[in-house]
């Protein structure tokens, strides 16, 4: 049976045939599967400090480092007498353990990926609520989607509307910020020291 090779760089498998063989002046031959994994071991780099190698989805956790399934991929240089039955089970058992490990891979990031989502929209939400005031105007599905959730009168939404919009001229940037109150029947109340500090209608 032709063997398949393993890139040394990225991990990938090089077929007979294919890639690029590197032998050192200690008789050290090194096997990689394209150009690029040959250029950038030429160039020193780390394999794990770049994102598209397996040596890197590893160091960070990504993919399996510990399991019984590893291990029947590990070469080993043992010469073994030729037998058809055992080649036979042989070529069951690759069958099966491949089998095996992509369900035990699958379990795995599945296990990883647990709470993204959760943690997506706890993101989300903080950064709605520090920015805020750079969202747009409400539309009108998003107040029938508000009237239907929360139960709010259309007066109610376009009161909190308003106060948004009031919300949003108060942020001054470079200026002082004026005081503003929204009163019950509309009106906008606001604080300031060009008028002594008196109440003044901007109806």
């Amino acid at each position: 049976m032709v063997r398949i090779e393993t890139c040394y760089f990225c991990s990938r498998p090089a077929y007979p045939g294919k890639g690029i063989t590197f032998c050192r002046n200690d008789a050290k031959q090194f096997r990689f599967c394209r150009s690029k994994c040959h250029k950038n071991f030429v160039m020193k780099r780390n394999p794990r400090k770049l994102k598209w190698t397996k040596a890197f989805r590893k160091a960070v956790g990504k993919e399996m480092t510990v399991d019984s399934t590893l291990q029947f991929a590990a070469r080993r240089n043992v010469p073994v007498r030729y037998n058809r039955d055992l080649v036979t089970k042989t070529l069951k058992a690759m069958e099966r353990v491949s089998e095996i490990r992509a369900k035990r891979e699958r379990v795995f990031a599945k296990r990883r990926l647990a709470g993204k989502r959760a943690r997506e929209l706890a993101t989300d939400r903080k950064l709605v609520e520090t920015h805020g005031h750079l969202l747009p105007k409400m539309r009108g599905s998003e107040k029938r989607r508000l009237a239907e959730e929360q139960g709010l009168a259309p007066e109610e939404i376009e009161e909190l509307e308003q106060m948004n919009m009031v919300a949003e001229k108060s942020k001054v940037f470079g200026k002082e910020k004026l005081r503003q109150r929204v009163r019950v029947d509309g009106g906008v109340e606001v604080m300031g020291e060009d008028n002594g500090g008196m109440d003044v209608d901007s109806d």
